[in-house]
């Protein structure tokens, strides 16, 4: 789409300040909307286009036309690109009771078992890879990926033979081969030792998570859920249950009291805990299990980023691996090992569980796509893995190392945590940071951070903590992008 002579003439006057440009070019495009310049559905240029019209970062664009969409000015359509708002589309956008919201979804809403677009969710721009400072947690890093040696995977994977046997309905089996390597190359490595029949391939950890709720959550369970936590776990329980607990925490983890011994289900993050990073010391899971054995708890351990520690602490036993009583249901995933996209996790349970685990994923999908879970296991078997972990984790310590270095200087204002083999620092800011603010403020400069308010029951506890992920981010634009991020909280402590 070529830019036209009115939308040249828009921006004639424009300021080329850099620190504010995004700003800018979202005023001038807002106040033309407000004026009647720009008409209603009116398609606005590409942000590309407009980009090399103004000779600007298409960055910038992007975070001005997003933040233009958020507020409801411009709208956009799948595959056609942005429009300027109708005053249809801006009515729908606005905050509306109920009932009138039903009567304009022709009556969907009050149809509704549940609304979970009504929940608090996780947000990142789909756009992500554009912007060059992603502090982004668990995302896909390009460079890290082993290119070669999983196309090796997956072309042994296509032979006929090889097609023969993973093509057919399993109706709820999974791959044997992917299982074999489970439970001899990769669960070893966490002190492991599964059973025939006590491990369910899943579509990544969350649908793991999201099984084992459907499996051991009534509306009356109790269940004990961190807080501060993944909020996607918080929302599957919330909605299964009435008798949502917040487990008391401190900077080891979860502590084993009352609260604790009076859930009948209690998710956990020994390993990492989900945000904080903080590594539960082994006294203090022994403890755990104690009192779930006591008072019949049953933890599921979400062991999110195993396989990738590489400080030589990291070989903490997890929960499952001290397990003697079948208390523990362990949860783990190749998504921040490989790619997110791969979408294969899996679950490690006594054979019960598990066995009431296929049935239930049989009644929801059947089972897992095959050749992935075959073309996986190959990848294994070949030695590959153990490859990609040595060297992705050389890769990650280096840049945990670089951005430790680097936050005393650049952000003196903060205090930070990682404990070690996490991807990303969990920041506490001073007192007046809004983080919300901070994330589109950043955005805005193509820095890329996560706001720490979502990982709380009560968003007003996380309003000055953030987390830095480094899973996603080159090692050499680690320092311009956390001086970017400092200048940013510097003008705010002003």
């Amino acid at each position: 789409m070529q830019i036209d002579t009115a939308w040249r003439l828009l921006f004639g006057g424009m300021e080329r300040d850099p620190q504010g440009l995004s700003a800018r070019v979202r005023s001038i495009i807002a106040e033309a909307i407000e004026t009647g310049l720009l008409a209603p559905d009116l398609r606005v240029p590409s942000s590309r286009s407009l980009a090399e019209a103004l000779g600007i970062s298409r960055n910038t664009v992007n975070a001005a036309y997003q933040h233009l969409i958020d507020d409801g000015l411009l709208i956009a359509r799948e595959r056609s690109g942005c429009f300027v708002a109708s005053s249809d589309d801006r009515r729908a956008s606005e905050p509306t009771n109920a009932s009138v919201a039903a009567d304009r979804a022709g009556g969907w809403a009050a149809r509704f078992a549940i609304q979970p677009s009504r929940l608090p969710q996780i947000t990142k721009p789909r756009d992500w890879m554009d912007y060059p400072y992603p502090f982004l947690f668990g995302q896909f890093d390009p460079s890290l990926f082993p290119t070669n040696p999983w196309r090796e995977s997956v072309k042994a994977a296509s032979s006929v033979q090889e097609i023969t046997r993973w093509a057919r309905d399993m109706i709820d089996d999974d791959d044997p081969d992917l299982l074999d390597q489970l439970r001899h190359k990769v669960l070893p490595r966490r002190g492991i030792f599964a059973g025939p029949g006590e491990i369910i391939i899943t579509i990544g950890s969350q649908h793991a998570l999201s099984m084992l709720v459907q499996l051991l959550v009534g509306r009356d369970t109790p269940v004990g859920i961190e807080n501060p936590g993944y909020p996607d776990v918080r929302h599957m329980v919330g909605i299964a249950t009435a008798d949502m607990r917040p487990l008391t925490s401190d900077g080891f983890g979860v502590v084993p009291d009352a609260v604790f011994a009076s859930s009948r289900v209690a998710f956990v993050t020994v390993g990492h805990q989900c945000p904080t990073t903080a590594v539960m010391p082994i006294g203090r899971r022994r403890a755990l299990l104690d009192a779930a054995a006591r008072q019949d708890v049953v933890l599921v351990e979400d062991d999110y980023e195993s396989d990738l520690s590489v400080e030589g602490d990291a070989d903490l036993p997890c929960l499952k691996s001290l397990d003697r009583a079948d208390r523990v249901i362990y949860t783990g995933s190749f998504s921040k090992i490989l790619a997110p996209g791969l979408r294969i996790g899996y679950v490690v349970a006594p054979k019960p569980v598990i066995d009431e685990l296929r049935v239930l994923r049989r009644l929801m999908l059947r089972h897992p796509p095959t050749n992935n879970q075959r073309s996986l296991a190959t990848f294994i078997q070949l030695g590959h893995y153990r490859q990609h972990l040595r060297r992705t984790a050389t890769v990650l310590e280096e840049r945990a190392a670089r951005i430790a270095d680097l936050l005393p200087e650049l952000l003196p204002g903060c205090r930070f945590r990682r404990d070690f083999g996490a991807k990303s620092f969990w920041i506490e800011g001073p007192p007046v940071l809004d983080s919300r603010d901070l994330v589109r403020r950043a955005r805005d400069q193509g820095v890329l951070i996560e706001a720490g308010d979502i990982f709380f029951l009560d968003p007003a506890e996380g309003r000055r903590y953030f987390r830095l992920g480094f899973t996603s981010i080159a090692t050499h634009r680690i320092e311009p992008g956390l001086r970017r991020l400092g200048a940013l909280l510097r003008k705010e402590a002003v």
